[in-house]
């Protein structure tokens, strides 16, 4: 598999390029995910020329278009950072990015609860960095992480979700694009990923389902457009439980008439046991695995759903 490319503040691969010339490694994200990952490193204050060490800069005045200021000194450098950040996202748009895991409450960097300074000198967590803002702008449907969030299972889980699924649908949309006439691999790619949408949100599923079904509605470049549009909307949306208990009752029905009676009970048990808290989801998941491959259900082979990334990466383990 190739690695997907994703963009990342440079401190937390352990660069020493923050304000006390020192970094900010972030060993989870380089060890664990940097296998299955390559990196597009980004400093905005370093590459903006400001070096390192350097004066610390905060957020100052309105804070949906707040101005970047030095701490000590009062100097603002809003229109320097903003001028290269657009330089910088110009470039960006070549490296193919799926993802991006920005720094914690970084003044260029953070994507949510920075420290925004008001003129009585009062701080507020309801900033976004400067590059940040910019670069979420220009890519709306781009996944974005906060590096600290993501020590949290959930929210790391949904992030890698999104980023392996977005690698694999712009793979299918290159394909589409090279070929005049056909969608057929936007088709097959939503039959694939059907049970893992209708996690995030059946209503998104819905919607997508009939743009597939009726792709004469719509130029090839629309239809790709709004699918795209409609399937990282719902990526976004964290799955609950509910979602995943209904799916796993909907993976079930494919084989049903083929399970003994045992071995209905014992699925229905463990299902039950992952809704009321008891297991994590990877234990209904692998013994769906089992059933797929004893009762040889192709269609079920093919969903990420059951197989949406590497094992070892843990993220279906938490209950």
């Amino acid at each position: 598999m190739r690695k997907i490319r994703i963009g990342i503040s440079t401190c937390l691969l352990g660069e020493n390029v923050r304000y006390d010339g020192g970094h900010a490694l972030d060993s989870c994200l380089w060890v664990t995910l940097g296998r299955y990952v390559e990196y597009v490193p980004v400093c905005p204050e370093v590459e903006c020329g400001f070096g390192s060490p350097r004066e610390t800069f905060h957020l100052m005045g309105d804070p949906k278009q707040p101005r970047l200021v030095t701490s000590s000194t009062g100097k603002d450098h809003t229109d320097r950072m903003e001028a290269w950040a657009s330089k910088r996202i110009g470039k960006l748009e070549n490296e193919n990015l799926c993802g991006f895991i920005f720094k914690t409450s970084s003044p260029s960097c953070g994507i949510e609860h920075v420290k925004v300074y008001g003129h009585n000198g009062a701080p507020r967590k309801i900033g976004v960095g400067i590059f940040a803002r910019i670069f979420m702008e220009h890519f709306p449907l781009t996944p974005v992480g906060d590096a600290g969030r993501l020590h949290a299972p959930i929210l790391r889980e949904n992030f890698i979700d999104r980023i392996f699924i977005y690698k694999s649908y712009r793979e299918i949309v290159r394909e589409i694009v090279n070929d005049e006439k056909t969608i057929g691999g936007l088709v097959d790619f939503h039959a694939r990923n059907k049970l893992m949408l209708m996690a995030h949100s059946p209503k998104h599923l819905k919607r997508m389902g009939y743009l597939v079904a009726h792709p004469r509605d719509l130029s090839k470049n629309e239809l790709i457009r709004q699918y795209e549009t409609l399937l990282m909307e719902s990526m976004a949306l964290k799955p609950s439980t509910a979602k995943h208990t209904n799916v796993l009752h909907h993976v079930m029905g494919y084989f049903r008439k083929n399970l003994s009676s045992d071995e209905k009970q014992e699925i229905l048990e463990v299902i039950d046991e992952y809704r009321r808290g008891l297991v994590p989801l990877i234990i209904p998941v692998t013994l769906m695995n089992h059933y797929v491959r004893k009762y040889e259900k192709s269609y079920l082979k093919e969903q990420t759903y059951l197989n949406p990334h590497p094992l070892e990466l843990q993220l279906r383990n938490h209950a």
